[in-house]
């Protein structure tokens, strides 16, 4: 379908797949997800900051935990500077490892029948791609899931888990909230060369999670901001440097597009 707005259709990144599924296919896939849904928050199967695909838990209950927890810190002490580091994943559905989904899943006690339709729905897919007339041939496919599903976006939260609890750090004094493929990491000392030194560390923990699970980091979208009650305690001079990238300091930021 042409569109005004897409200039030159030469260029193949504008080009999107569309898949067309049965009915009786998504009608069946939501009803799995609903109770897939209902089983993780009774069971608590994943963590209470992974949000999206949640019931009561959205952009906005998200946003609301950084703030909390920031005026939370602040209620302790002033001379603390709170540092926020988001991470934002490539291509992050395109690259999912399905074994290590299930074997995941299996790991966080999830029912045996909801582990087999998982396993036999992802398992023989294949695609298919046409270009007017010329159709090609079938090709089998073993990563990816489809973000526009409201099933594969809770089965892309246990795909996090991991992540997150390697992350997590007491003595580091970090914590997280995870929006399916966006990571954002709060961390708080009384200097902020120090926290720089914690997002360092904790990335060095996420690029070996990375390799594991065949996922990428989008290093331009990386960014940082400190939030402290008085700028002239702290030196607003100092960057982190995560894996020869440095990531420049930010007035303002967008924190899960907004």
């Amino acid at each position: 379908m042409w569109k005004s707005d897409k200039k030159n259709y030469f260029n193949a990144k504008i080009y999107k797949s569309i898949v067309l599924l049965n009915m009786l296919s998504k009608i069946l896939k939501f009803i799995i997800f609903e109770h897939l849904q209902n089983v993780v928050e009774a069971c608590d199967l994943i963590l209470n900051i992974q949000m999206k695909a949640r019931k009561h838990k959205s952009i906005n209950t998200t946003l609301q935990l950084i703030i909390k927890k920031i005026h939370i810190v602040w209620s302790d002490t002033r001379r603390i500077v709170i540092s926020l580091l988001s991470l934002n994943k490539k291509n992050a559905f395109n690259n999912v490892i399905h074994s290590r989904l299930l074997h995941d899943m299996k790991k966080r006690k999830v029912l045996k029948l909801l582990l087999k339709f998982v396993k036999n729905f992802l398992r023989n897919r294949c695609i298919t791609i046409t270009i007017n007339s010329y159709m090609m041939m079938k090709h089998d496919v073993n990563i990816n899931i489809s973000q526009n599903s409201l099933l594969l976006l809770i089965l892309y939260l246990f795909y996090n888990v991991n992540l997150l609890k390697a992350c997590d750090n007491i003595r580091l004094r970090t914590s997280f909230t995870d929006f399916i493929n966006d990571i954002n990491i709060l961390t708080y000392k009384k200097f902020i060369k120090h926290n720089c030194k914690v997002f360092s560390e904790i990335y060095d923990r996420c690029k070996q999670w990375s390799k594991t699970y065949n996922i990428k980091f989008l290093k331009t979208k990386h960014e940082l901001i400190h939030f402290m009650r008085i700028s002239k305690w702290f030196n607003m001079n100092i960057n982190v440097k995560l894996v020869k990238h440095q990531i420049n300091l930010k007035s303002d930021i967008r924190v899960l597009r907004v």
